[in-house]
């Protein structure tokens, strides 16, 4: 079969058997993510998905209200082809933000923090005090992304607040790092010491830190490009770290973390509660709480959150309703590739937030027909790749418009430029029968069948 040939039959098939996988769970899919079948499954298709997206290394962790139930290791973590375990070290990204923010709502428990106390009474931060509106910035403002700062300020550039504080969502990791310089100095303690005092050491995350340890060395697993080369791994070895993106620990740690934030441990009732309460709308089913995304579904509610950071993508989602939760780490570019098919894999149905972050998926059509392209212009040159482009997009608009008679046309049209006579008499059938007067069609097709 030639490429074009290849490329018009494998793709219109991607697309949709790709769209039939996707909408065959239940929405009343009850969760099973501890049961052995499940587990078992993941066993299997975890390396399957990870060889087909071209993933790395990846752990996860299965924890239930009572502890953590399951952890595994899969792929590699470094050129050397040392295998990825459950005691691998991560970088975490975002998901540094809720430990932090767990920390913070710890102190207001204290009342050594009041939400809703403006941060610039007990902190003074030169890079905003040129706007007069960071005097109404509060730590609630900051763990729910509604200060008003983008994610982060461009390089050598200067903090802005882009909108009236407390009046919208946007997601932003300056927040974090300004209410960590606030209560670093109000508490005289650095992040780490901080974290490890009241978040590490209580819920046994033996190997986590905002700082490079001497010990992560032989366990951490390298980040990699989206094609697998290594990058060069950042060690925040000065400074105090960052609440935003800077922790490192291992998929086993941090589902003792949610475990934790499920249970509701050393939190009071009410700012547990709080915590996991919706306090600003995001978008459909999407909110977020103190700290945390929120979602809701089929399951009601849950909590969530991702990391996405240079050769490192993350993804946890727990459920305190039903006592489960998930965590995985990904050492690849490629890693939030697969994110819709672990959740599949895992908890199982919709998830309104995945589809708020809008991640290109590794089967997408998009992501086939640009993959293949960029292989056609390698091998064959570029007009060879615009002729295969032409031949893709009459596939896909097959796979989008299933009952339209005209892409079955032209589909059977390119199969038989192709030379595949039996393919091109079997579409332009199809468009005859979703189109009795296309009487081009129907000559093509009593043509053929002449011949």
């Amino acid at each position: 079969m030639t490429r074009i040939e290849s490329a018009i039959v494998g793709l219109a098939g991607l697309a949709l058997v790709s769209a039939c996988e996707r909408s065959s769970r239940p929405a009343d899919e009850l969760l099973a993510l501890t049961s052995a079948a499940r587990l078992a499954q993941l066993e299997l298709r975890i390396p399957e998905l990870m060889d087909s997206a071209g993933v790395t290394g990846l752990s996860i962790a299965v924890t239930t209200d009572s502890g953590v139930v399951w952890s595994r290791g899969f792929g590699v973590a470094d050129s050397a082809d040392k295998p990825v375990s459950e005691t691998s070290v991560f970088e975490a990204a975002s998901l540094s933000k809720p430990v932090f923010a767990h920390a913070v709502l710890q102190l207001v428990d204290q009342g050594l923090i009041d939400l809703d106390t403006p941060i610039a009474d007990f902190y003074e931060y030169e890079d905003i005090a040129h706007d007069e509106r960071h005097r109404q910035l509060t730590p609630r403002m900051v763990l729910t992304h509604s200060p008003g700062f983008p994610n982060w300020r461009p390089r050598g550039g200067q903090l802005t607040i882009n909108f009236d504080p407390g009046s919208e969502f946007s997601y932003s990791g300056e927040g974090f790092v300004y209410l960590q310089r606030a209560v670093m100095a109000l508490m005289g303690e650095p992040l780490d010491q901080l974290a490890r005092r009241l978040v590490f050491d209580p819920f046994g995350m033996t190997s986590s830190s905002y700082l490079w340890q001497e010990s992560f060395d032989n366990v951490v697993a390298l980040p990699h490009r989206s094609d697998g080369e290594t990058l060069r791994k950042n060690k925040p070895r000065a400074g105090t770290g960052n609440a935003a993106a800077s922790l490192h620990t291992t998929a086993p740690d941090y589902a003792r973390f949610v475990l934790a934030v499920m249970n509701g441990a050393r939190l009071s009732d009410s700012t547990a509660a709080a915590m996991l309460r919706p306090q600003i709308v995001v978008d459909s089913g999407v909110t977020w709480g103190l700290g945390i995304g929120l979602q809701d579904n089929a399951y009601g509610s849950g909590f969530w959150h991702w990391g996405d950071n240079s050769g490192y993508k993350a993804y946890v989602i727990a459920y305190p309703e039903h006592g489960v939760g998930v965590v995985w780490f990904t050492n690849s570019e490629n890693g939030q590739s697969i994110l819709e098919s672990m959740l599949s894999l895992t908890v199982g149905g919709e998830h309104p937030a995945a589809a708020w972050l809008d991640y290109e998926q590794y089967d997408s059509p998009t992501r086939a027909v640009r993959e293949e392209l960029a292989q056609a212009i390698e091998d064959d040159g570029v007009e060879s790749a615009l002729s295969l482009y032409q031949d893709m997009k009459i596939a896909l608009n097959v796979a989008e418009y299933p009952d339209a008679s005209n892409p079955y046309d032209s589909l059977g049209e390119a199969h038989l430029a192709a030379g595949d006579t039996a393919r091109a008499i079997e579409n332009y059938q199809r468009s005859v029968e979703l189109d009795p007067d296309n009487t081009n069609g129907a000559a093509v097709l009593e043509r053929l069948r002449g011949r």
